[in-house]
């Protein structure tokens, strides 16, 4: 008998005897149970790990864990709230202690090894980027519109306190993420293919209007940008930037060398964006026309799900 085969019956037997499972814990309370059967094979006569099990593994364990970080944030009176570190899966050294697991026993609970994760942004670069505005925009909604101030209220606290570092880009989609009625969204009045109806998330295209001009005042560079099939209401002809979830998004980028903070608020009918910096800041402020004060009856113009094809305005 070949030495291999040797090899591989004394492993096999000496496996019987390991224990299973392994219990995943933290603090005391258990996370998740793997078994030797899910996450490795021994057909061959050597076990070997299925990597793809044990991944989607470590997904759920640092799903069940993980605690994010939370950034530096300013409160409606300009204070600073403070940052937070967080915590999430060690992958490595979790995947080295299931590796010792399943080739040499010995344990049977295993404590989930962390790692620290830090906050994007801390109060003392917030407190150094707070104070200098070097754009900002207001534009103006029927507040009777219940659902629809709604909408613009929820998109305005995604984006406020957003920082944007020195090359990164912002978009729109990504930072406010998908409108869903399980995200808080609301059915309200838009446009869709020149026709009036109503859909989840009507309205949030005032915030990525009314930051499109923001952004444009401070000199930002408008990466993408696509305005709807008709004239809407709450700006100027030609200033608007339709968005939706796979579909139109408003994208710009910070050329300078410093930071640049979003400070966003919807309440009261007026939408406020405010885009502050460093006093170090070299801004090359644009001319922006104004948004008029006079509502309509009924703000309704809106049509952040796409329409007939948007006019495209790139500059890349």
């Amino acid at each position: 008998m070949g030495l291999y085969w040797i090899l591989a019956i004394l492993m096999m037997l000496q496996q019987e005897h390991y224990p299973d499972p392994l219990v995943i814990e933290r603090n005391g309370q258990v996370v998740l149970e793997m078994s030797r059967a899910q996450y490795s094979d021994s057909r061959t006569g050597i076990p070997f790990i299925v990597q793809e099990n044990l991944n989607k593994g470590m997904e759920t364990i640092d799903k069940r864990v993980q605690k994010p970080a939370v950034n530096a944030a300013l409160d409606g009176n300009g204070r600073i709230l403070p940052d937070h570190t967080g915590s999430k899966l060690d992958r490595k050294t979790f995947e080295e202690r299931f590796y010792s697991f399943i080739f040499e026993g010995g344990f049977s609970q295993l404590e989930v090894p962390m790692l620290t994760t830090f906050p994007r942004v801390d109060g003392e670069l917030l407190s150094t980027i707070k104070g200098n505005r070097i754009g900002q925009y207001a534009t103006y909604y029927n507040s009777n519109n219940k659902n629809r101030s709604h909408n613009v209220s929820l998109a305005a606290k995604a984006i406020n306190n957003y920082v944007v570092f020195p090359n990164e880009r912002f978009s729109f989609n990504e930072v406010v993420g998908k409108r869903t009625k399980e995200t808080g969204y609301l059915r309200a009045p838009v446009i869709v293919r020149g026709e009036m109806s109503e859909d989840i998330g009507g309205g949030i295209c005032q915030i990525s209007s009314t930051l499109f001009n923001a952004v444009d005042r401070a000199g930002l560079k408008i990466v993408e940008r696509y305005s709807h099939s008709r004239n809407v209401k709450y700006v100027p002809p030609g200033r608007d930037a339709t968005v939706s979830w796979n579909g139109p998004d408003f994208v710009f980028q910070n050329k300078y060398d410093q930071p640049v903070l979003i400070r966003a608020y919807a309440g009261g009918g007026q939408v406020s964006i405010v885009i502050c910096s460093s006093d170090d800041i070299q801004a090359k402020k644009r001319q922006v026309p104004s948004a008029s004060k006079k509502l309509p009856e009924e703000v309704k113009l809106e049509m952040d799900a796409g329409g007939s094809e948007p006019r495209a305005n790139r500059t890349d």
